[in-house]
């Protein structure tokens, strides 16, 4: 059972998320009932029952004959979502402490597609005001699909405009907020190099990347293809701009 599987990964053990899982599914029972239905030895249901009761999970609601019942599964859940994100914050504190911010002016190099696709969906789902890209339709396809509502997006098409990338090369542009920025080099599959880029946090290079992404989006567009400037989630948006 999947709920079984997240509950655990939440902190449960296995047999508290089966006995929660069957009070949920059984309401108010007895600890015999709870047992059959989730599979758990007789002898360490009532044990179990008590963590239960100890979570926040289950509650007494007779004693004679003893009885559970399940608490809310959405206060669970709210309470974890705090408690995970109270952890992170305790974790970006600690971690900041031990390791200091790059330099804006560092280069990171990154190799193969993986790496470059993931960290440019990194990037997208963390915009918070503007984000700058061109190249790969299909790619721009996917992140546009993952850009936050109300973050200003400008998309563009490389065509026809000084190459970025060697012949056979694929290049991709990305930037967020003026902070930070993503240039891939995608290679065909029967490649003799796998694909590569940098990601970096240099002003400079961001805002060259975005004059860059501007003037092609101002460029005429290919045969059956897009070049636009949009504001997800704003009906004021300029829409794209057919060739």
């Amino acid at each position: 059972m999947s709920a079984v599987i997240h509950l655990q990964a939440l902190g449960l053990t296995e047999y508290e998320a089966r006995a929660y899982t069957a009070l949920l599914a059984l309401g108010r029972s007895v600890p015999a009932r709870v047992a059959r239905q989730a599979g758990i030895p007789r002898p360490k249901i009532y044990e179990t029952l008590e963590r239960l009761e100890g979570r926040g999970l289950a509650s007494k609601v007779g004693q004679n004959p003893l009885e559970y019942a399940p608490l809310s599964a959405r206060e669970y859940l709210t309470r974890s979502r705090r408690a995970f994100s109270d952890r992170l914050e305790a974790l970006d504190r600690d971690l900041s402490r031990l390791t200091p911010d790059p330099a804006p002016e560092a280069v990171y190099h990154l190799n193969g597609e993986a790496a470059l696709r993931s960290l440019c969906e990194d990037l997208i789902l963390n915009a918070r005001q503007q984000v700058y890209m061109a190249g790969s339709p299909a790619l721009a396809d996917r992140l546009e699909a993952l850009c936050p509502r109300g973050v200003a997006l400008t998309r563009a098409h490389l065509a026809d405009l000084p190459p970025i990338a060697a012949s056979g090369q694929d290049a991709f542009l990305l930037t967020r907020d003026a902070e930070a920025a993503v240039i891939a080099h995608f290679v065909p599959a029967d490649a003799d190099i796998e694909a590569h880029g940098v990601h970096t946090h240099n002003p400079v290079i961001i805002h060259l990347i975005d004059g860059y992404v501007r003037l092609a989006a101002q460029h005429p567009a290919p045969a059956k293809a897009k070049a636009a400037r949009t504001t997800r989630g704003s009906k004021s948006a300029v829409q794209l701009q057919e060739s």
